[in-house]
Formats: C-alpha cells, structure tokens, sequence
C-alpha cells in the first residue's frame, strides 16, 4: 500500500533545533493535517516530508506513486498564461503539447476558471484566480499524494469553501490523499481524517484527533461544535497561547 512514513524526525537550522522526534504515517485515501502556531515548524516538516529539504536524522519514506506542491503563494510563471501554466506539469513528464492544453482547459474549467480566462498572464488574476491557477496545476497530473502548504489562507471565505468541496470530493471518491499544514483548526477540522498538533520550540507533536464523520458529511454545524470542543482542550490552549474566560 502506497504511504507516507516518518520516523523519529530530527531538523536543525545551524544550532537552533527545529523539530524533535516527529513520528507519523500518512496512509492511501488519508487526509493528515498538521496544525500549530506560526513559527513552530510546520513548513519545515511539510518541506522534509516532500523531499524539498534533506532530513538530518531520523526517515522519511514516500512510497506514493507521484506527489505534486500548492504553496501558500501561487508561484506562476509571468510569462506564461493561465492554460500554460498549469500545462507546465504535463508536459514537464513529457505529454503532447495538445493533450496537455485540453487537460489543462478542462481542469481550469473545474476550479471554476472561465474561458476567458485561459490567455490571461498572472499579472491580470486576483490573488483568488491566482490561487484557482495552482490548484489546477498541483491536480491536473493526478497526483497519489498532494503537499499543501496553508494554501487557502490569504483567500476569502466563498473561495475558500470552494476550493475546499473540490477537494472533498476528490477524497470522498478516494482519488488523492493529502498532507497539509495550516493555523486554522476549521480548515482542519473540514478535511482531515486526523489531525496532529504540533507545539513549537522545538516542533513536537503533543497531540493526535481523529476525525470519523466522512469529509462530505460535515456541515457548517459539525465543524463550528467540534472547533468549540477542541477549544478547550489543554494542549491547544497551551500551543496556541489561548486565554479563555
């Protein structure tokens, strides 16, 4: 079975340590999301998981078939126009220049792109279209294993519940598995099946949710009562420095 394993993971950046003994396994069809306050390691962690940083100690073991990126920035090529961009990867692994495009349209399309949208170069997009643009990218390969890097957090509220069904119906259909890193307990709470608290100085994971209901069944109502309910649990007030009277 394809999966994501890491064991007893260690990072350093000069003296300063990073994160200490991090052990997690990410298997097929699973959504895995690691939260924590800024500052404490999750992008580093997520960078040593897709081989974007080399680990130090500990192991890091990716069996997936194939993995593609979404970072928080869109990171297009000025150059190129909305359809080339998300072509990129396609033809990147050697795909015909026309088989690519109509991929390319037809996933742009999905992620709620327009046709005249298709010759725009990323100096005409919203930072919200922009966003749309490296979705379609990461996904129109069909990746076993998709990296997420807060990808929705600069996107407002009707875009980001847009982008978010996308992917919960992909892993309703169980056509991806994910790993992402974010500050936002809803965001997590919405798509994860567990979720992994990790506390800064250095990163250590001090807390393990899982989360049974599946994706497409978790209404407004069940992620705002389990936000509430997390709330209260020490290890989170005590990560994220929370006050509550």
């Amino acid at each position: 079975m394809e999966r994501l394993e890491v064991k007893k993971l260690n990072h350093h950046f000069g003296f300063s340590e990073i994160l200490k003994d991090i052990s997690f396994t990410l298997n097929k069809g699973e959504v895995l999301s690691i939260v924590g306050p800024s500052g404490g390691g999750k992008t580093t962690l997520l960078h040593l998981c897709a081989d974007l940083l080399d680990v130090q100690e500990g192991s890091v073991t990716n069996t997936f078939s194939s993995s593609a990126f979404a970072f928080q920035e869109a990171r297009l090529l000025p150059w190129k126009n909305v359809i080339e961009n998300i072509a990129l990867a396609l033809t990147a692994k050697g795909e015909k220049k026309e088989s690519a495009i109509k991929k390319s349209q037809e996933i742009a399309l999905r992620f709620g792109l327009v046709e005249d949208d298709f010759e725009k170069f990323p100096k005409d997009l919203s930072g919200g279209m922009k966003q749309r643009v490296s979705f379609a990218r990461a996904l129109v390969v069909k990746p076993s294993l998709l990296f997420l890097d807060e990808p929705f957090s600069a996107l407002d509220i009707g875009l980001k519940k847009e982008l978010q069904s996308v992917l919960i119906e992909m892993i309703s259909k169980k056509e991806i598995s994910i790993l992402f890193i974010t500050h936002d307990l809803m965001e997590a709470i919405r798509l994860s099946d567990e979720m992994l608290l990790l506390k800064a100085d250095p990163g250590h994971i001090v807390k393990k949710f899982k989360f049974d209901l599946i994706q497409n069944q978790r209404d407004d109502k069940y992620v705002y009562g389990k936000s509430a309910e997390i709330l209260q649990d020490e290890e989170i007030i005590s990560t994220f420095e929370l006050e509550l009277k």
